[in-house]
Order: C-alpha cells, then sequence, then structure tokens
C-alpha cells in the first residue's frame, strides 16, 4: 500500500504522533516539578519559566490543531515520518530546556545562555517545518491564514536567529514577553474563529 487512506490509519499515526508530544510535555512538566521539589538547586530565570510556557502553549496548540490532517485525501508515508520529525523537534526544545542534570550550572540563566545557540536554531528549524506542515494541509488551508501567517513566521525565524547570537539579557526578556503574547493572541484571533 502506498498511501494511507483509511480513518484507522490516520488514528494510529496521531497515536504515534501523540506519543513524541507527551515526551515533550512530560520533559516540561517534570521539569518545572524538579524546580518545585528543589528550589535551591538551581536559581530559576524567569526568561527560561517564559520559554517553557511558550513550548507548553505550542505543544498543546500544535497537538489540538493536528487534527486538521483528517481532511487530507492520501497520507503517504513520506508526510508520516514528516509529522514524527516535526514531533521531535519539539521535544527537543523542550529536553533543551530542562537538562537531565544541572551540576554543571549555576542557575538555569547560566544553562540558557549557554545553550541558546543550540535552542533558537531548533526553535527556527520547528518555524520552517511548521510551514510545510501547513503546505500538507493543503493550499486552500495556507491561504485561509493569510498574509500574517508566512509574516510571523519569518518575524519568530529572523528574532530566533538574533536571539542565537546575543546574550543581551534585555532582549532575550523582550523576545519572549512578545513570543507569549503573540501566540496567545494567534491561537484566540485565528485558530478559534475557524474551528
Amino acid at each position: 500500500m502506498d498511501a494511507v487512506t483509511t480513518t484507522e490509519t490516520f488514528t494510529h499515526i496521531r497515536v504515534v504522533m501523540g506519543m513524541v508530544v507527551s515526551l515533550g510535555l512530560a520533559r516540561l512538566l517534570n521539569g518545572l516539578a524538579g524546580i518545585v521539589q528543589h528550589p535551591k538547586a538551581a536559581r530559576v530565570y524567569l526568561v527560561h519559566l517564559g520559554w517553557v510556557a511558550f513550548m507548553f502553549l505550542f505543544l498543546v496548540h500544535f497537538w489540538w490543531w493536528e487534527h486538521r490532517l483528517h481532511a487530507l485525501p492520501v497520507l503517504g508515508f513520506a508526510a508520516y515520518l514528516f509529522l514524527i520529525g516535526f514531533c521531535a523537534l519539539f521535544f527537543f526544545l523542550c529536553a533543551l530546556l530542562f537538562p537531565t542534570s544541572m551540576q554543571d550550572y549555576d542557575s538555569y540563566e547560566d544553562y540558557f545562555l549557554s545553550r541558546r545557540k543550540w535552542f533558537f536554531g531548533f526553535f527556527a528549524g520547528l518555524l520552517i517545518t511548521d510551514i510545510v506542515d501547513t503546505m500538507i494541509k493543503g493550499r486552500d488551508y495556507f491561504l485561509s491564514l493569510g498574509f500574517e501567517y508566512p509574516a510571523r513566521t519569518m518575524i519568530y525565524i529572523v528574532l530566533s536567529l538574533v536571539a542565537a547570537t546575543t546574550a543581551n539579557r534585555r532582549y532575550h526578556a523582550g523576545f519572549v514577553i512578545f513570543a507569549l503574547a503573540y501566540q496567545l493572541y494567534w491561537i484566540f484571533r485565528v485558530y478559534d474563529i475557524l474551528t
């Protein structure tokens, strides 16, 4: 069989995607629980916590919206593999926010700024992958999001590339505040009316 056309197979694909997304959510929640359980282990950094909140929101929104895939007439293995890779990018971002050990770092600020190139590089990659994911859902769907969607994505990518190269704390604080505020605005303005 070259392509998937049945509802049962789509359900299977969503389950596999859900497992990878769940690993990302679990990483974020375990990381937050670790901060509560061991508050003196490493000083918290509000910018880091802002990105944790952003990734939680982005992951939940991604999973909620992937139901659009059921409208595709055919979903081949290449698309399936792409979607698993997309989910894996989310997981890597979550893993970068909470390392398995903080013993080499004095604080989450120290850790986050030392790993910013990795985090924002993966984030830029995730945003590019999001454009491809949106295109998979069809031209009409892509166009329904208007000019704002590609413009928003390009702005996020540019801001991410700058964030990867600067340790300026004000820039990082401003970026995460903008990202969180705009993501909430985007979800409730664009996606809630499209349901």
